[in-house]
């Protein structure tokens, strides 16, 4: 997001815990800030995206300590609503104000520039980061009081899951009738069948190759808990997506953790008795 926003004519400063990626964000010609507070300080627009909801609240208390100054925080991670709005009254202090804006799209989306934004929280700070939201993304859609954002991601990613799964599924008993993988998947992708998640996740599965993870299985596993809670607190039936969640964990079990979620397919190919040649490691 920040190489898009720069490619976008922004000034961005960013900071992350991981030295790798300050260093990309460098070379990408971004200054890198020594912590996210004097990111606070520098920028009038923030954007977070963050693995866990103490790294919210860690990066909520830096930015409520700071001088009292209008600052508009997009807070794109997926987390609980109950954290987020944690966050949002410690922000408070400094005048900051945060909106719930969590995306929809992967990694390899993001360089794309084909993220969507479900937008929530205070309309007229939603209106004036729209410039900052078409730097970053496809489209965005502003979904009305705080929270209602993540509402609709976790609505989203309950479908992610399942048709990741259908597509796995698909394929693997595309390879046990006998159809070559990759004739199949071009077949199915052009016709009514097809879903997103095919097209973004279907190669990696022809090839059998997960090693390049536009999102980790552990870290969807984090996404799926916040979703099952969700729904089980509003008493709403998910039987496709509770169903999809043993294949899940049990490709972490196999070991794919740190792969991609389309290592999904993995686990079918097992139970199906599929067997192909190894699969090719990216080094």
């Amino acid at each position: 997001m920040s190489a898009t926003l720069m490619r976008a004519k922004y000034r961005v400063i960013g900071f992350d815990v991981l030295p790798a990626r300050l260093r990309e964000h460098r070379r990408a010609g971004g200054t890198a800030a020594p912590s996210g507070a004097e990111v606070g300080r520098r920028a009038r627009v923030i954007v977070t995206s963050l693995p866990s909801a103490q790294a919210l609240l860690d990066a909520a208390s830096e930015f409520g300590a700071l001088p009292r100054s209008p600052r508009i925080v997009i807070e794109t991670s997926t987390l609980p609503i109950d954290v987020k709005e944690q966050a949002r009254d410690i922000m408070r202090a400094s005048r900051t104000t945060l909106l719930d804006c969590p995306l929809s799209g992967t990694g390899a989306q993001a360089r794309a520039k084909d993220l969507v934004v479900y937008a929530s929280g205070d309309r007229a700070a939603y209106r004036r980061v729209i410039p900052v939201l078409n730097g970053f993304s496809r489209s965005h859609h502003y979904l009305g009081a705080f929270g209602a954002g993540s509402t609709m991601k976790f609505v989203a990613n309950l479908l992610v899951a399942i048709h990741n799964v259908a597509a796995a599924e698909a394929l693997v008993l595309a390879m046990k009738a006998g159809l070559d993988p990759a004739l199949a998947f071009h077949a199915i992708a052009d016709g009514a069948g097809s879903s997103r998640m095919l097209q973004v996740r279907g190669p990696s599965m022809v090839e059998g190759d997960y090693s390049n993870a536009n999102m980790k299985l552990d870290v969807w596993q984090k996404d799926m808990a916040i979703i099952a809670d969700f729904a089980r607190r509003l008493g709403s039936p998910t039987p496709l997506f509770t169903a999809t969640g043993p294949l899940y964990t049990a490709a972490v079990a196999m070991g794919l953790g740190a792969q991609d979620t389309g290592a999904v397919c993995a686990v079918l190919e097992d139970m199906a008795g599929v067997h192909r040649k190894p699969r090719r490691t990216r080094t």
